[in-house]
């Protein structure tokens, strides 16, 4: 009886423990949404002033597409990838307060300048024309992410 009772006891954990990953995995926060063309979708509900980092694999590539909202309350989009460190394999951003902070030069970038500056050591910029924005989500066309595999190439993170 006591044996009985540890296989349903183990059994039941079990099924908890996986019900509990799959509902991690598909409503946590950070995840992106798919389709069937390979466009990523990001719910702007989601995104605060601490950046969200959302990975994404494309043709074999790892890349990582952050979002955060800035100061002013518009949610900006980049590539997890500086403009100028991405061959290192390590110009990839952390936040540390309201900046981004490249991992290879340690350049300090306000989350309020993401999408506003092109070039130099910043993080490559989702602008307006790279993506599309219906009033609750934004999306970012699979020709986009594949265009941009090549700042991705050597990553290391």
């Amino acid at each position: 009886m006591k044996e009985t009772m540890i296989k349903k006891g183990a059994f039941w954990a079990t099924v908890a423990v996986a019900l509990g990953i799959i509902v991690y995995y598909s409503f946590t926060p950070g995840q992106v949404s798919g389709s069937s063309d390979g466009s990523i979708t990001i719910l702007k509900n989601e995104v605060t002033s601490t950046a969200t980092f959302y990975p994404v694999t494309v043709d074999g590539t790892k890349m990582e597409v952050l979002a955060v909202r800035a100061t002013d309350g518009t949610v900006r989009t980049a590539l997890n990838t500086c403009q100028v460190c991405f061959d290192s394999g390590r110009g990839y951003y952390k936040q540390d307060r309201n900046y981004l902070v490249c991992q290879n030069c340690g350049n300090a970038f306000h989350i309020d300048q993401i999408e506003k500056i092109k070039g130099g050591c910043n993080p490559v910029p989702i602008g307006a024309m790279d993506k599309q924005d219906n009033g609750n989500s934004l999306i970012i066309p699979a020709a986009y992410l594949k265009d941009q595999t090549h700042y991705f190439s050597r990553w290391k993170i």
